[in-house]
């Protein structure tokens, strides 16, 4: 995670932050880097970050391509990026959007990789996905490995209650996982919808009221903020399954007790914003509005106004009052658009702290040039594909999510 210092009081415009080095965001993922989360190397040559003609050689590369490609934008994306994108979301609505575009022969996703993973199993076998920087993982998908997994499963199995357990994996997880969730009668959820795949699953053990449980992968502050602030569970209802532990650090009757069986897991950009953040967010802006997203802890949750998706951080500052002031905790290139959208309201960045997602990052103007331009030179790179076993069983919880009411 890239982070530079700035003061409270910076965050109030979106205008007056103390960027990083151009240079520190350009060039993350250029060359072998197997350190990285997905310890790849992307391979030609990029066009340099300094070249005076980078926007005008995306330009042209997307105009050589026309219809043929379909560009991906999410929300956490830096602008540059942004700018040539057909499309802006989260990483669902994305990977529908790529879906019902079957004319498009490329899909050009400007995201991280379980969401490429996604828009290849919704989309037709004659289209490709690309992500313009194959080390573009994503820390919390990450922290969800299949043999760990598996292994804790098999845990399950063994203090005798997977029987009555119901996996539901987050859209923030690899197709693996979403494999892994498909073969055991599980479903994919969004932070949308978290609170209708967690009823349905629970239904399918019970219900609620019951004794069945939910294994929650790989967000534990999602689940459990679900679960307490949606389905009146509470903290005691969750516990916590440590991969790197014996039976996740767990005894078999804390098992058997726990409804919410949480995977070790967080993002870690959102996983930053604290309660303390907030008091003095309240201190320094009297009035001001907190919102934030449901992967943050559950004692910042608790203590904001408002949580939702970023469509939600989105459609909740284009409803509001003119005038009115508010501080948000999600990624920063996110709320850095959204205050530049809405000059008539006081935006403030929760952190006190500026810090970019690393991995989205690694989507930069060079990378995107160098990917449109080997498309339009007839050269498929960074391509997408997910195994076909797992590609099925993803699909099989990507539809059962698509099945739940209200999506």
């Amino acid at each position: 995670m890239l982070c530079v210092s700035t003061l409270l009081d910076n965050a109030s415009s979106g205008r007056d932050f103390a960027e990083p080095a151009p240079s520190a965001l350009l060039l993350l993922g250029q060359g072998r880097d197997l350190a990285s989360e997905r310890g790849v190397e992307c391979v030609g040559e990029l066009p340099s970050p300094s070249d005076p003609d980078l926007v005008e050689r995306a330009r042209a590369a997307r105009a050589a391509l026309g219809e043929r490609a379909f560009l991906l934008g999410h929300h956490y994306q830096r602008d540059e990026v942004i700018d040539f994108a057909d499309v802006t979301g989260d990483s669902f609505k994305l990977a529908r959007e790529a879906a019902a575009r079957p004319e498009a022969e490329f899909i050009l996703f400007c995201g991280v990789h379980f969401m490429a993973e996604s828009a290849d199993i919704l989309t037709s076998d004659a289209q490709q996905v690309v992500l313009p920087d194959l080390a573009a993982g994503c820390s919390m998908a990450d922290m969800a490995a299949i043999n760990q997994v598996e292994d804790a499963w098999e845990a399950l199995e063994d203090a005798g209650v997977a029987g009555d357990t119901i996996p539901v994996t987050y859209m923030n997880s690899s197709a693996a996982i979403k494999a892994f969730t498909g073969r055991h009668g599980g479903t994919v959820c969004t932070s949308s919808n978290a609170e209708v795949a967690l009823r349905w699953a629970f239904d399918q053990v019970g219900g609620v009221e019951g004794t069945g449980k939910v294994l929650f992968l790989p967000d534990q502050h999602l689940g459990r903020n679900t679960a307490v602030m949606k389905l009146a569970m509470s903290l005691d209802d969750c516990v916590v399954f440590d991969p790197r532990k014996p039976q996740g650090g767990l005894t078999d009757a804390e098992l058997r007790d726990a409804r919410m069986i949480l995977w070790r897991g967080h993002c870690s950009v959102h996983g930053r914003f604290s309660e303390r953040n907030v008091s003095d967010i309240r201190a320094a802006v009297p009035g001001v509005n907190v919102l934030v997203h449901p992967e943050c802890k559950n004692e910042v949750v608790t203590a904001a106004d408002f949580v939702g998706s970023t469509e939600y951080i989105i459609s909740m500052l284009e409803a509001a009052e003119p005038g009115s002031a508010w501080a948000i905790g999600t990624e920063l290139n996110l709320v850095r658009r959204v205050a530049r959208a809405h000059p008539d309201k006081q935006v403030h960045y929760l952190d006190s702290t500026v810090c970019f997602c690393s991995t989205m990052n690694r989507i930069d103007l060079p990378h995107l040039v160098w990917a449109m331009e080997s498309l339009a030179a007839g050269r498929v790179v960074n391509r997408i594909v997910v195994d076909a076993d797992d590609a099925h069983w993803a699909r099989v919880a990507l539809d059962q999510m698509l099945a739940l009411p209200g999506l």
